[in-house]
């Protein structure tokens, strides 16, 4: 029996589509945002070293956990347009996107294995944790126009990132749980460590599990992808032909070139945000005893999700009353306003009021980010190059922006500096933003 395919704009197609969210949103949420940070600064303290040697050279954790998020990230960058050129060619992006998120999956559950002892495995494990997040997101996200129509792609976009929020946040508590009152699910400590380490490294599985498992249902009834016409050479290097492609059509498409260019500076610092909030937590607010360290980092993050919940859903509505660009510009004001406020932050109580203020801000940006890119792309179905050279900006400018807070941070001593240095890249953002024309 043949599978009847989704209709585009139907529900079941949207709802597929934004359930994606809610499979891999655990990553970015448990691995990159609360538990792993947590767990990895846990291996020092307990070990009680601040330095591994790794590759004949003594490293401190912060610059190695960097070092390799950027290089994660530079692999992604290299990587996506290769992928791109292929899928375009086969006409069946729907394989990468799968291979991509098992690999994702099998290296969270790989995260099980990390210490100090088997540093490499762990960091290869953290590294393609990443590199199988990132490449099926945006292959995911490539998949918009196809499956919505534009004035249909603000709204799904919205709820997509609203059902990873939620999702994540219902994995995070039953892990919050394991690593509070670890004995309740028969967690205890052994020669191979504490209890609430164990804890975490069970919530490294229960993330992979849960990624593999709900994307079934995505899979399911996404399209296989459009496949190019005309002949194949060089499959290969044709996603990097189609980037270069890409950017010779945005000599003619004065709105959309503007808006990339506003994109990759905000995106920049946003992304930058994400990735060390639980690191600035961590190292510049003063919680105490480790117990509670942990409990105040945990609770953080969950304030960010459930606001971020909010957050995207008013965020769509604004893009509809007031325009996306308008909403894009206010949203990164905003932005700035938090940087300049956690330069400031020092207790618990500041930081949760940060986080609040980060997490009304975090999803609305993300989904209004890829609508907008969406709707602002010429009609055409070769999506999957426009949304390559998309994430590709993404995450050169992700290279850039971890690379750069960390250099300030090391130079002034201090990552409350480093915010501030953020903060200009939004306001960057804004007046690139404000020279969006309505209409090309």
């Amino acid at each position: 029996m043949v599978k009847a395919l989704a209709i585009k704009g139907s529900k079941k197609l949207l709802n597929a589509w934004a359930f994606y969210d809610w499979a891999n949103s655990v990553y970015s949420l448990v691995i990159a945002s609360a538990v792993f940070p947590i767990f990895y600064g846990a291996l020092f303290r307990v070990a009680e070293i601040e330095k591994v040697t790794v590759f004949g050279g003594e490293i401190a954790r912060a610059p190695l956990i960097s070092y390799t998020t950027s290089a994660a990230f530079l692999f992604i960058a290299i990587i996506t347009p290769l992928l791109s050129g292929i899928a375009d060619y086969l006409g069946n992006k729907k394989v990468f996107m799968k291979f991509f998120c098992y690999l994702g999956g099998i290296s969270c559950i790989g995260l099980y294995w990390f210490s100090l002892e088997n540093i490499y495995l762990g960091l290869i494990c953290y590294f393609f944790g990443l590199v199988g997040f990132w490449v099926s997101f945006a292959i995911n996200n490539s998949y918009l126009p196809d499956v919505a129509f534009p004035e249909q792609q603000d709204r799904i976009s919205a709820k997509g990132f609203s059902m990873g929020y939620i999702g994540s946040v219902i994995l995070l508590l039953f892990n919050l749980a394991m690593v509070m009152k670890p004995d309740f699910f028969g967690i205890t400590s052994d020669e191979s460590g504490a209890a609430e380490i164990k804890a975490m490294k069970y919530s490294f599985v229960s993330v992979g599990i849960w990624w593999i498992i709900f994307a079934q249902y995505t899979f399911y009834h996404l399209p296989k992808g459009y496949k190019k016409e005309g002949e194949r050479k060089n499959i290969i290097l044709n996603g990097f032909k189609e980037l270069k492609g890409v950017w010779q059509q945005l000599g003619n498409e004065v709105r959309l070139k503007r808006y990339l260019g506003a994109f990759f500076v905000y995106s920049m610092a946003v992304q930058t945000v994400m990735l060390i909030a639980t690191y600035f937590g961590e190292e510049e607010i003063d919680w105490g005893s480790d117990s509670e360290r942990t409990t105040g980092l945990i609770i953080s993050i969950l304030v960010i999700q459930i606001v971020a919940i909010l957050g995207a859903t008013v965020t769509a509505w604004a893009s509809n009353a007031f325009g996306n660009i308008r909403t894009l510009v206010f949203v990164n004001i905003l932005w700035i306003l938090i940087c300049i406020y956690a330069y400031f932050v020092i207790t618990p109580n500041d930081f949760y009021i940060a986080a609040g203020c980060v997490g009304l801000v975090m999803g609305g940006i993300q989904a209004l980010s890829r609508s907008t890119y969406s709707k602002f792309i010429p009609d055409t179905t070769d999506t999957t190059s426009f949304f390559s050279f998309y994430d590709v900006s993404e995450k050169i400018g992700i290279v850039i922006g971890t690379f750069m807070y960390g250099f300030i941070a090391q130079l002034t001593g201090s990552m409350r500096n480093a915010t501030i240095f953020l903060g200009l890249f939004f306001l960057v953002g804004v007046l690139i933003l404000m020279r969006v024309p309505k209409r090309d």
